[in-house]
């Protein structure tokens, strides 16, 4: 029983702590169990972490959006700890690195934000070099990075669900209530009768033969909160703080402050929205009703989506090659940015440069962009509610251009604007001419 055993805990038969601080009575029972002789150092004193966890759901929003979540997107958490059966862990092969791949080339890239919380071991022990080079191309491809010190709590938070391991960061998200799925058990390393130990024997495991996009949906749309990890995670929620500075005080024999326990609360994550600089096979449709249906894949175009497709491509993709085959030429820059020129002048150098690409996007803030076509044609579009908007500039340009394809009118464009539609969301676009 890792943790709990007496060569854990003992130093010539008694326990070498004064205090073993532990968040429920169902631990020190085990304790009890397990190793006897340290029982009478066991203090009940809560969780800190979980119970900052709890405070900060109130913040779900700011969190969702200071990971670049855009309304009507999916916030997909994947979780690995660091022992040889984690998703990570080289028992059986990495596991991580290829569903990472998987998950962004398969699901639409408007649909849903991949962030991935690696343990701080799997950055010591490999290196940040290691890490960021296994996962280069994932991470063009929308994944980011969570600082696995400081914001995985908050990204906890935001998620609509957790694909994880046997590790402790799992469990606390099904005990926020958050849908938890395994992309891998961890049977042998934990006891069997403890909560993490049942945990991970009962639930969802991801079918890695299968599609994920209908797995995903199902977690979420079926999802029933789970009791057990909420009530065990600890028994005292919110009093951590308080319970904590009283064994501290009292260890060491002196009077308490009068004023309260408290934890600082969880930070705002700086904004990090998604990067795709991989060339992104997009499908385009528009309807009857004069509004376009938009899908955009970091990997092949999966079979069974319909309509028109082209090759939208970002100016500093390492892909250099596929520049010369894009339809759609896109970057993102201040409007002001000397290095760059104006965005007209910017748009005019890019179909220049590459005869092919019909359509040049330069993307100016977190909902507007400038596009120039073959043609002459210079428009700004703007998306209502932006920064949330429920797609990303680059993408509403596509839905522009596929529109233009079609041979529809322009100045139906800048009389009414554009409806576009990413999955289960609407983005209104205002569009003008501009000069």
């Amino acid at each position: 029983m890792f943790g709990l055993s007496p060569e854990w805990l003992l130093e010539d038969g008694r326990p070498f702590v004064d205090a073993m601080v532990l968040s429920h009575p169902e631990q020190v029972e085990r304790l009890k169990a397990a190793c006897p002789e340290a029982a009478e150092a066991a203090v009940l004193g809560g969780d800190p972490c979980f119970d900052r966890l709890l405070a900060a759901r109130q913040y779900r929003e700011r969190f969702r959006r200071a990971f670049g979540v855009r309304a009507g997107q999916r916030l997909v958490v994947l979780n690995s700890t660091w022992n040889p059966q984690s998703l990570f862990g080289d028992d059986g092969g990495d596991v991580l690195p290829h569903l990472l791949h998987r998950l962004v080339e398969e699901l639409p890239a408007d649909e849903y934000r991949i962030v991935a919380v690696l343990h701080p071991n799997i950055w010591y022990g490999h290196g940040p070099g290691q890490v960021r080079y296994w996962l280069d191309r994932a991470q063009r491809a929308g994944l980011t990075l969570v600082d696995p010190l400081e914001h995985w709590r908050q990204a906890l938070i935001a998620a609509d669900a957790v694909l994880g391991d046997g590790g402790s960061v799992t469990y606390y998200a099904a005990a926020a209530g958050v849908p938890v799925v395994l992309a891998r058990r961890s049977l042998d390393l934990l006891a069997p009768d403890s909560p993490v130990g049942r945990f991970n024997r009962t639930a969802p495991v991801l079918d890695l033969a299968q599609q994920l996009a209908p797995q995903l949906e199902r977690l979420i749309t079926t999802h029933r909160p789970l009791t057990e990890p909420a009530e065990l995670t600890t028994s005292v929620p919110g009093r951590s703080a308080e319970l904590l500075r009283s064994a501290l005080y009292d260890l060491v024999g002196v009077p308490e402050p009068d004023r309260r326990a408290q934890l600082d609360p969880l930070p705002l994550p700086p904004w990090t929205p998604p990067e795709h600089t991989v060339p992104l096979r997009v499908a385009t449709r528009v309807t009857r009703r004069g509004e376009v249906q938009l899908h955009r894949f970091a990997g092949p175009m999966p079979e069974g989506v319909a309509g028109a497709v082209h090759t939208a491509v970002h100016e500093d993709t390492v892909d250099v090659h596929t520049l010369a085959l894009a339809d759609v030429i896109h970057r993102h820059g201040r409007p002001d940015d000397v290095r760059l020129g104006s965005p007209t002048a910017w748009c005019a150098e890019i179909l220049a440069r590459w005869p092919h690409c019909q359509t040049a996007v330069y993307v100016t803030g977190p909902g507007t962009c400038v596009l120039r076509t073959t043609e002459g044609l210079s428009l700004e579009l703007s998306a209502d509610d932006a920064p949330a908007a429920g797609a990303a500039p680059a993408a509403l340009a596509s839905a522009v251009h596929a529109w233009l394809a079609e041979g529809r009118g322009v100045r139906t464009l800048v009389r009414r604007g554009l409806r576009v539609h990413t999955g289960r969301h609407v983005t209104s676009v205002q569009v003008r001419r501009s000069g």
